[in-house]
């Protein structure tokens, strides 16, 4: 099977491009780097079967010409991260939208299967817990850039279903929940990489609010793991479906889980969300899926233990950092 990944330097797109080839595909990265990395996908450009563009989703000529040679697209291509969607809203929304018309429309001419990456983030300040794909989503104000995110990934559900029920284009729409692991950077406010890096260089681990919000961590691994099943699914075409991990975790915990394993004395400090992000900034006290759906259709749900996710972190970000020292050495 030829497959396109559109942000597949990415963090999740570059482990999504491993499981593919590991899978015997051919897999084909469409990737801007805007957010990517061409270090993410370096391993892999010696392979026969990788192959990749950097340009940008928004050039629809040659998204038609990597569309027509692929039998299955993983639409990954998205501005993510709190601190980008509050900074660059203007981006964050055209980059989301106008991204997901062109590849939608690209691959309705030759009806080829697309899976939509979308996010937990569209339940919005949704207090009915755990999150079930039929639920109503609540949205904050428009006001609010916070909320921009989101409501560009609605819109890009909205579009995608539409396809479907229009013009009978196979999609299926997944909804990621925090997902972490090796790669992941800390660049626009994603909390584990920040917490370990932080840890590692002894600086304190910066808790945002009173870190008693509560997350389901996802390795990465586990989530492109879910993704190939699902491809592989007949039954999930026209669907929208959680992927995640359903144990929570509060805030608070995971900066004292990441000082335990990275060895740390780095204290911890609390920053008022105004100071973070701005006036007004608002957040979910809690995020947990419903996985029934996940479960009936692939039989699979992630469950590597956040403990073994957060030792695999460390390791990647001290190799890291140890050869970012010896590089400034030489």
């Amino acid at each position: 099977m030829n497959v396109l990944i559109t942000g597949g330097a990415g963090f999740i797109g570059s482990h999504l491009a491993e499981r593919c080839l590991a899978e015997g595909w051919r897999v084909a990265v469409l990737d801007d780097l805007s957010t990517g990395a061409a270090d993410n996908i370096a391993h892999l450009k010696n392979k026969s079967a990788f192959s990749y563009a950097i340009d940008s989703v928004f050039n629809e000529p040659l998204v038609a010409e990597m569309v027509d040679s692929a039998d299955i697209v993983f639409h990954l291509a998205a501005a993510v991260g709190v601190r980008l969607v509050v900074d660059h809203p203007v981006r964050t929304i055209e980059t989301n939208v106008h991204g997901a018309e062109v590849v939608l429309r690209c691959a309705a001419k030759k009806g080829k299967p697309v899976i939509l990456a979308s996010t937990s983030e569209v339940y919005g300040k949704s207090t009915r817990l755990p999150f079930s794909e039929g639920d109503d989503l609540v949205s904050g104000p428009t006001s609010m850039s916070r909320w921009s995110y989101a409501g560009s990934k609605l819109l890009d559900e909205f579009l995608a279903i539409a396809y479907w029920r229009e013009r009978a284009l196979p999609v299926t729409i997944v909804r990621l929940f925090n997902t972490v692991g090796p790669r992941q950077t800390g660049r626009y406010g994603m909390v584990l990489p920040t917490f370990v890096r932080q840890a590692l260089k002894g600086e304190p681990l910066t808790v945002h609010g009173d870190g008693e919000q509560s997350r389901c961590f996802s390795y990465v691994g586990d989530i492109v793991e879910a993704l190939v099943r699902i491809v592989q699914t007949p039954e999930a075409v026209g669907e929208v479906i959680n992927i995640g991990n359903d144990r929570e975790t509060t805030i608070n915990e995971l900066a004292v889980l990441v000082k335990e394993i990275a060895g740390s004395s780095s204290r911890v400090e609390h920053i008022p969300y105004d100071r973070a992000y701005g006036p007004g900034f608002e957040d979910m006290s809690r995020r947990v899926p419903c996985l029934l759906k996940l479960e009936s259709l692939i039989h699979y749900r992630p469950v590597t233990p956040l403990d073994n996710i957060v030792r695999r972190v460390v390791d990647y970000e001290w190799v890291r950092m140890s050869k970012q020292v010896l590089a400034a050495r030489v």
